[in-house]
Order: C-alpha cells, then sequence, then structure tokens
C-alpha cells in the first residue's frame, strides 16, 4: 500500500493534497512523506507513524536514544549527517535510526562499512539531528588517520598561525589579486577554484559560460590560496572540514568589488566559488535590460499598482533579483515606505531599508516579513519565496494594500502560479493577490565587431518558420564571429529575454477552474502573451542575438521544440 493511499484510508488528507504533492515532488524531488511534511498537509508524526506501519519498522521516540553518542568505527560522521542516520546500538549487530530507512543506498553502505548485520528503526528528523548534534560536541575533532595534516585545528595555535603565515606572504597575496584582476577584466560573474587529484582548475564564468584557464596555479598552491582568500573573507581560517561563507569588499583598478565567497570541502581539498558583484557595472534601469517596449509599458503598469503581487522567475543565474532592483530603482523612495527582505543584501539602494536574513539567529523570511508589517511598508520586496509560510505572509500583504516584489523558482510564467499553489495557496487568493508574472532568461549579445550575416538559406525550414514571424522579406540575421575583444567566442555582454503573463479576466477565470500549467500557458498567449523563446526571435530579428544562442537558453522550454520540431 502506497503512503498516500494510506494517509487517506485514515482521513489525514484529501485527495487533492496528494495531487498537490506529487506534483511539488515532480518539481522538488525526494520522497513523498518529505514532501508531505515540507507542504505542511500532513504532520510528521503522522507522516512517520504511517511509514513505520507500512515499512514494518520501530518508530524511535526521544527517550530512544542512548545518552552517550554510540561509537562505530569505520563510519564517518559527514556520512551519518548528510544521511540523518545516527547511532543507537552497538553489539552483536548495529542499530541505527535514520529518517529514511527504505534508502537501499545507506543500508548497503552502513553493512558494507562494518562487516556485521545493520538494522535500522525510523527516526523523526528532529531527534536524530538532535542526537547528531550531541555527537559533533563531544567529538568535536578531525579524523587523524586520514590526513596527517587535518588533526585539531581548533586547538592548535601554531597551526592556524602557521596558515596565516602561508597567506600573508607576497607570492600568494599577489597570485590571489592577479586572479582577482583577472575576473575584472574578463567580465566574470563568477570565479571558481577547484582542486582535483592531478592539477588545480581555475575557471571563470563569462556570459553565463565556464571557461577554463589554460595555465592554472600548480596544485600545491591550493592551500595557500584558499587560505588567503578566507583570511580576506573573515572566515575560520582553520576550519576546512565545513563549508563557509563569508564576503570580500575591493577596490580593484577603481571598481568596488563585492565578492560572495563560498567554500566546501572536498576529496583534494577545499572548492572555492567566488560570485562578482562589481558596484560600477550594476544597471539599475529598466529600459538597459533588454525590455521590449510593449513588455516593458505592461510591467511598469503592474510596478504602478497600489498593491498585490509581482513575481520574477526563472533559474538561479537569470536576472531576477537584478530585475528587482531595477524595478525599486524606478519608483520614489522619497513618498513610498520601501522595505526588503534579502539573503544576501547584493546591492545597497538609497532610501531603500533593507534587511539581511540571518538563519543563524533565527531571523528568516518569515520572521522578517512579519515584523516589517508593522513598518507601515508601501512595497515590500521579498528576495526568493522559499516557503509555504512566507508565502502566505505575501498573499495577505498584499491584500491589505501592499505591493509585494519577489522572485519564485520555475521555469515558465504560468508555472508560477501551480508553483503557489503547491506552496499552499488556495486558487481564489492567488487570483485575489497577484497582479502578474515576469519570466526572465539572459542570452548572450553577439560582438558588435565581429557578427557574421547569416544567410537566411542556411536556416532550417522548422527554424525559419518560427523566426518568420519576427522578420521582414530579404532582412538579415546573424551568427556570432570570433574576434580579440569577444576572446573569440563572438559573444560580448548579456541582454535578458522576457515572458510576461498578466493576470487579466481570462486568466482569472482559468485559474478559478482549476487549470494546470500548461493550460494557463495556452490560455495566456491567447491573451497576446509571448513566450521566452519568441521573444529571443525577435532580438534575433534585430541582430542582438544569435538563433542558437536563443535556443540554448529556452531549450527547457516546450515552445521551443514544438517549433522547431
Amino acid at each position: 500500500m502506497r503512503l498516500g493511499d494510506y494517509l487517506l484510508a485514515k482521513d489525514k488528507l484529501s485527495s487533492r493534497d496528494v495531487e498537490r504533492a506529487l506534483l511539488a515532488q515532480k518539481e522538488m524531488g525526494g520522497y513523498f512523506g518529505q514532501v508531505l511534511i515540507k507542504l505542511g498537509v500532513v504532520s510528521e508524526l503522522d507522516v512517520y507513524r504511517a511509514l513505520s506501519e507500512l515499512l514494518q519498522v520501530n518508530l524511535l521516540d526521544a527517550h530512544s536514544y542512548p545518552e552517550e553518542p554510540v561509537e562505530v568505527d569505520g563510519i564517518s560522521e559527514a556520512f551519518l549527517s548528510s544521511n540523518a542516520v545516527v547511532p543507537v546500538r552497538a553489539g552483536e549487530r548495529y542499530e541505527f535510526a535514520a529518517t529514511c530507512p527504505q534508502d537501499p543506498f545507506i543500508i548497503k553502505g552502513l553493512s558494507l562499512a562494518l562487516g556485521k548485520p545493520v538494522v535500522l528503526h525510523l527516526g523523526l528528523e528532529a531527534d536524530i539531528n538532535t542526537a547528531l548534534s550531541k555527537r559533533v560536541a563531544t567529538n568535536d575533532e578531525s579524523d587523524t588517520e586520514v590526513d596527517d595534516e587535518v588533526h585539531d585545528v581548533e586547538g592548535d595555535l601554531e597551526f592556524v598561525e602557521h596558515l596565516k603565515d602561508l597567506a600573508s606572504e607576497a607570492p600568494v597575496i599577489r597570485l590571489v589579486n592577479q586572479i582577482i584582476h583577472k575576473a575584472l577584466d574578463m567580465g566574470a560573474s563568477d570565479v571558481h577554484i577547484e582542486p582535483f587529484e592531478d592539477k588545480l582548475h581555475l575557471r571563470y564564468r563569462v556570459d553565463g559560460v565556464i571557461q577554463e584557464m589554460v595555465d592554472p596555479p600548480p596544485l600545491g598552491q591550493a592551500p595557500a590560496i584558499a587560505s588567503r582568500i578566507k583570511l580576506l573573507s573573515k572566515m575560520n581560517i582553520a576550519e576546512r572540514r565545513l563549508p563557509q561563507d563569508g564576503r570580500i569588499m575591493t577596490r580593484v583598478k577603481g571598481h568596488e568589488l563585492d565578492l560572495r565567497v563560498s567554500t566546501i570541502p572536498t576529496v583534494h581539498g577545499e572548492s572555492i566559488v567566488m560570485r562578482v558583484l562589481d558596484r560600477d557595472s550594476i544597471q539599475l534601469s529598466l529600459e538597459s535590460m533588454g525590455f521590449a517596449v510593449d513588455t516593458l509599458a505592461k510591467y511598469q503598469e503592474l510596478l504602478a499598482r497600489p498593491h498585490g503581487v509581482l513575481l520574477v522567475t526563472g533559474p538561479t543565474g537569470s536576472g531576477k533579483t537584478t530585475t528587482l532592483y531595477a524595478s525599486l530603482a524606478t519608483l520614489d523612495a522619497s513618498e513610498l515606505k520601501i522595505i526588503t527582505v534579502e539573503d544576501p543584501v547584493e546591492y545597497q539602494l538609497a532610501g531603500v531599508n533593507q534587511i539581511q536574513v540571518q538563519s543563524q539567529i533565527d531571523l528568516t523570511f518569515a520572521r522578517s516579513l512579519r515584523a516589517i508589517l508593522r513598518q507601515d511598508p508601501d512595497i515590500i520586496m521579498i528576495g526568493e519565496m522559499r516557503d509555504g509560510e512566507t508565502a502566505q505572509i505575501a498573499v495577505q500583504s498584499a491584500l491589505t494594500g501592499h505591493l509585494v516584489l519577489s522572485t519564485l523558482h520555475t521555469n515558465t510564467a504560468a508555472g508560477a502560479i501551480t508553483r503557489l499553489e503547491d506552496m499552499g495557496i488556495e486558487r481564489y487568493l492567488i487570483t485575489s493577490s497577484v497582479n502578474g508574472v515576469l519570466a526572465q532568461r539572459l542570452v548572450r549579445t553577439l560582438c558588435k565587431h565581429c557578427k557574421v550575416e547569416r544567410p537566411v538559406a542556411d536556416i532550417a525550414p522548422g527554424e525559419y518558420a518560427a523566426l518568420a514571424k519576427f522578420i521582414d522579406s530579404g532582412q538579415t540575421v546573424y551568427r556570432p564571429g570570433g574576434c580579440e575583444l569577444c576572446k573569440y567566442t563572438g559573444y560580448k555582454g548579456r541582454t535578458a529575454i522576457h515572458e510576461l503573463f498578466v493576470m487579466t479576466g481570462a486568466m482569472h477565470r482559468a485559474v478559478q477552474s482549476g487549470a494546470d500549467a500548461t493550460k494557463l500557458h495556452a490560455t495566456a498567449r491567447s491573451e497576446g502573451m509571448l513566450t521566452l523563446f519568441e521573444d529571443g526571435l525577435r532580438k534575433v530579428a534585430k541582430g542582438e542575438t544569435s538563433l542558437e544562442e536563443v535556443l540554448r537558453v529556452t531549450q527547457d522550454q516546450s515552445e521551443a521544440e514544438e517549433v522547431i520540431a
């Protein structure tokens, strides 16, 4: 018997809840029970009790965990933590508590590592996290058998001083500075420093595409580079076992650079990614962000409304936050009370109250939103709608007279409506609060110095049929060439393509009728909405980008696939 059927039989949820959870599972992944808990439609205890009966495993209560951590040789703490599993008894056989005892990888991994029979019990996530925390507190030391260099660095002051000395040597300082300068010269958005077994990989993401440097620093310098970057970003220089986040504020060649640094431990050392935010190059102007004239007019009309929810969607790195910043910059902060809740605050805006989310002190999106509603705001910007609670507060804020701007991770504009429903927002609330959804992607623009005319005869019939709606007879389109100015890529810079979903009367009726994302998309098309693919074709017709680039960026859109087919 499946978990959903079991809970239905026990009247713990409705068939509508099951449908919502299945849609969310398709988008989020993970086990069905975990999705139910995240959506909040069934309590965690009810889900675990059902799993206990269906899987025929014991459900441990909080008192079943030992007071002192059970020592198990051959199993790393990282494995226990990443798989949410904790030992509860040792002897002739080992017994563990796990949030997902049905996962074959866990029991197989434990059995192979221990060479003994293993029994898995079911445990609540909170209880297992508490038990794992006790293990960390009582065994907060490194694994000396694995690597002679990794010892008790927390208490070894000499080792810490050695790392600081290493990071302060002139050659290392010069090398890190060169890496940062190169990022600015290339116009890179991210710098990736990755140690592997054979060599150190140094890669830059330029215009959304990763480029690898052919002459990276020697592998032996990886620890020194990591120490230097961690020192600059005010991280714990001695901690190499856990991920860390930091920030570097620096001035390079007259540019104010804000580097967001992230480190994670890998088997060959620490992998470092630096997100480069050039304060001098940020474009806080909607007109300069690639909007078509008609799309911009509709979007500005939505921005001018006194209340409602306006969403910007797209994958990571598609410029959603920059669009929201540009939107706020068009508003008069002297006459409006504007408050933002972000993680992190990327750019500081004049006259705007910006709140930095800090989960370590429980300053979450939801908690910040509840507080700022008492600050009498006119406009609220939420960096990202991550959970149902944040979405609920945002909708309630819109219904009580506030304009709420936020981002959401969906592939299409219409998909944002079903995503809100998956997060627990009823459809009648969606139609009452949401004004519109803007889907966005970034496409590389052709280098103006080397772009090459592309004969229409070279375009495949299916592709030309899609493009024909936007070009005149005999009009020229272009393809990338390659020159020194664009590093022989044929592209230089990026622009945005958009898909604006406006909540019209017809859209209200479609949402209320229970239409899925596909039907909502079709209804929006009938109302005149141009898809991301079609907006990209308009830029191809203008000579701003190439057909290949638009197809690359919008290949996840079924619309593009249907047209080309």
